[in-house]
Formats: structure tokens, sequence, C-alpha cells
């Protein structure tokens, strides 16, 4: 298995209401799962090629729940990222040389029936973990953008986290609003769904804990 280990800068939004129920192992909001995940990856390597300053997204489809299977996905990697570089973060994103399991990519891999060619396009990223903002332009293909939720009443901002110190993703991701318009092979319109926020660091053998 060729040795890979990134950090990166994560925004997602999916269809469900803010929280996202998944995270608490419940179905989600309802009944589907459809969404995208967008990586501006800060530091990395597979084997001896280096993913530093790459940007990656991906677009996903499930009828049902994840688990459930049957899925549909598309993976986007920046057209700026050399030929050894989309080899090995489509290796990463497709579940491969990694322990089964141990990411979300080889979850989401495994659920999917219809994996479609991957793209190579400009992506447009800025990602604000703590301030909870994000903004991810793929031209042709999909936009999405990322704010705090706001109390209803006052406006007020509000700060919500999710802490999963056994998760295969993440150990805390700040939660905020996101809304997604894809207009690809994989369609989406989400307005003010849940957006998620997250500061990552993935090997072959799933999230590196902060306390290793």
């Amino acid at each position: 298995m060729t040795e890979w280990t990134i950090k990166a800068r994560n925004f997602t939004n999916c269809n469900c209401a803010y929280g996202c129920p998944c995270q608490f192992n419940a179905l989600p909001t309802d009944g589907t799962c459809r969404g995208a995940m967008c990586f501006q990856f800060t530091e990395g390597h597979f084997g001896d090629v280096d993913l530093g300053g790459l940007r990656a997204a991906g677009l996903f489809a499930f009828p049902g729940p994840v688990h459930h299977g049957n899925g549909k996905m598309q993976i986007i990697v920046d057209e700026s990222a050399s030929e050894a570089q989309r080899d090995a973060l489509l290796t990463i994103m497709q579940g491969q040389e990694t322990e089964p399991m141990a990411t979300m990519w080889a979850v989401y891999t495994s659920m999917c029936s219809t994996i479609l060619e991957p793209l190579f396009k400009p992506i447009e990223m800025e990602i604000d973990v703590e301030n909870r903002t994000g903004r991810v332009v793929v031209p042709g293909v999909f936009e999405m953008t990322g704010e705090p939720i706001r109390n209803p009443v006052t406006g007020d901002v509000h700060r919500a986290r999710i802490g999963l110190p056994h998760g295969f993703e993440y150990e805390i991701a700040e939660i905020g609003s996101a809304s997604l318009k894809a207009t690809g092979e994989i369609e989406h319109d989400l307005e003010n769904s849940h957006g998620q926020f997250a500061e990552l660091h993935l090997s072959n053998s799933g999230v590196v804990r902060t306390a290793a």
C-alpha cells in the first residue's frame, strides 16, 4: 500500500437540516443524501507526490441513506494539478490505497454503484473554518456558498460544533448554513441546508487523532 497523508480545509453542503442526522447515526432529513464536499489541501503527499496547495471536490447523490447504497459520485480535481497529482488524488478520493472503510472517501465509493468520469476543471475556493464561511465555484458544474447559522429572531450569529472523536472524517466540525447549485451530470439545488466546515488530517488508516 502506498503511504499517504493529507491536511485540508473542508467545506461540505448536504440536503439535510442543520447538524445532519447522519452525524448521529440517524436517517437523513428527507430520506435521501445529496450534496458536495470540497477540499483545499494545505499539505500532504501520496508516496513521493506532493499534494500541498491542490484543490478538489466531489458531488454525491444517494436515493436513500448512504448505507443503503446505489449512489452516484463524481470527483473534480483542479486542472492545475499535474498528471501524477491527479492520479494520486483520484486514488485517495476513490478509497484506494486505504484501509477498508477508514475514510469517508472509502465509504462513499463503496456505496456508489455509479462513478462518473472525473473532471479536471478550474476550481475557485475560499474556506474559512473558524468563521464558517465558504465559496466554491467550478464553472459549468456547480457553485456553493456557506455562512454562519443565524438566530431567526435576532439575526445574531449562532455557533454550533460536532465532535466525533471516533469518526472517519474529522474530529471537530463547525456547523453552518450552505447553498448549492449543481448543473452538471449530478444536479443539485439546495438552499440554506446543512453546511460543515472542518480541518482534516487523514492517512491510509483514517483520521489522524489529535492525541496521537
